[in-house]
């Protein structure tokens, strides 16, 4: 495997959660309410879907742009990728989103009265942890299904039957901050288990104790989601498949 596709997906990863959970923690860390939430919700919307359509074009080219392991759950059910470079992807993304988290506690450690156990860092959360005090079965099926919608829109938008890879980079980053504009008041939107994998070591507590979810409900989406790319477009061989894949 191409050393450079691990690099990517570790850089991809590392930024995408140190912008995306950097607004979320900045946001939502100190008590909002009323106009202030919605704008928290917004914020945090935009900064994940910009930071994803710009990865999807800055390193696109080198590893596809997966940077999350449910995005490389769908490219391995689809076939489009083998186990042991989905196995590279996955520790890459997360030894990535760990190093992002880090970046974002050593600066917040740098801001007054900042704590982890006050303020957090970004982490996804159910029941006491949710905006609607949303419950586990709940939470489960709002990862599971905004996953399953993110992964199915990339990769349709990738594929040779449906892909436009000049737009890819855009629809990926809509479809990002989409999810988000749904899932931030119901989960804090995971999606994608390494960005919950990062901020939740450093938080430790509720955020390590509900963090199985946010790696299962993501991966049972991006597989389910490679299902319904098969049967709307067909199966795409890696013989067949251009490389990388998304934002080509």
């Amino acid at each position: 495997m191409d050393i450079r596709k691990l690099v990517a997906e570790a850089l991809g990863t590392a930024c995408l959660v140190f912008v995306g959970v950097g607004v979320a923690t900045v946001s939502f860390g100190f008590a909002v309410a009323g106009p202030g939430l919605a704008a928290g919700v917004i914020a945090t919307a935009l900064a994940f879907g910009l930071v994803m359509l710009i990865l999807a074009y800055a390193i696109g080219s080198v590893s596809g742009a997966h940077i999350n392991p449910a995005v490389t759950m769908g490219f391995l059910v689809a076939g489009r990728m083998s186990l042991t470079e989905a196995v590279g992807y996955w520790i890459a993304q997360i030894v990535g989103a760990i190093v992002g988290a880090a970046e974002l506690r050593g600066l917040f450690a740098a801001v007054p009265d900042y704590s982890t156990a006050k303020q957090g860092l970004g982490t996804d959360g159910w029941g006491s942890h949710s905006m609607v005090h949303l419950g586990g079965g709940g939470a489960f099926l709002a990862e599971a299904v905004l996953t399953f919608l993110f992964v199915f829109v990339v990769l349709t938008v990738t594929s040779k039957a449906g892909g436009s890879p000049l737009l890819a980079g855009v629809a990926i980053g809509f479809a990002l901050g989409t999810v988000h504009l749904m899932g931030v008041p119901l989960t804090g939107t995971s999606v994608n288990p390494a960005r919950s994998i990062g901020p939740a070591i450093f938080v430790g507590g509720d955020a390590l104790g509900q963090l199985w979810l946010f790696i299962v409900a993501p991966l049972v989406g991006g597989a389910v989601a490679a299902l319904a790319s098969r049967y709307f477009y067909g199966s795409e061989s890696r013989a067949a498949q251009p490389d990388p894949a998304p934002a080509r």
